[in-house]
Formats: structure tokens, sequence, C-alpha cells
């Protein structure tokens, strides 16, 4: 019996070592200034942990579809996962919560 080739990797994306960046996801205009995110859509399947949505200061349970965002020239400490209610409304409310 012939053997087969191995199975290339079909996932899209970028490489692992190329680090998070402004190719790695859609860029919109983040919720405080001027300044552009990256924004991925996390889907349900994939939501494993529990997160505290910045809009809402409520929690982001496993299993929920969210938004991630970062600032695009940012670094992966800056990473918040939202609702995608509180995005979409980032910029007619304030923030809830922040970081330092």
């Amino acid at each position: 019996m012939p053997r087969r080739k191995p199975r290339t990797d079909r996932r899209s994306g970028p490489p692992a070592s190329s680090g998070l960046g402004a190719d790695f996801g859609s860029t919109e205009p983040g919720p405080d200034s001027d300044d552009l995110y990256t924004v991925r859509t996390i889907p349900g399947s994939r939501a494993v942990k529990t997160y505290r949505c910045p809009g809402c200061d409520h929690e982001i349970t496993p299993g929920v579809a969210h938004i991630v965002a970062w600032p695009t020239y940012g670094g992966e400490d800056d990473r918040r996962h939202w609702h995608r209610g509180c995005w979409n409304g980032r910029r007619t409310r304030k923030i809830t919560r922040r970081w330092s």
C-alpha cells in the first residue's frame, strides 16, 4: 500500500512565531481615542475561560462568543475580552473598568 503525504496545516492566520499584529484581525477605532485596535471574534466553541468585560464589568463565561481587542501597536498584555454589544457601544458609553 503506498504511503500518503502528510496532511498540511490548513488553518488560517499567521505562524505562531509572528506574534500578535495588525495582520491578525480587523482594525477598528478604539474605545477612548482614535487609536487603532486589532479586533478578533472568538466563537463560543473556542471560549474556554472566564473573562471580565471592560465595557460592562460583567463576566464573559466559557462558551460565550465575544471579541478580543488590543491596541494595534500594543503588546499581548493589552488584550481585553469584550461582549460583542459592549464593543459595538464603546463610543457611546464609558469603560467601567481600568487596568494599570
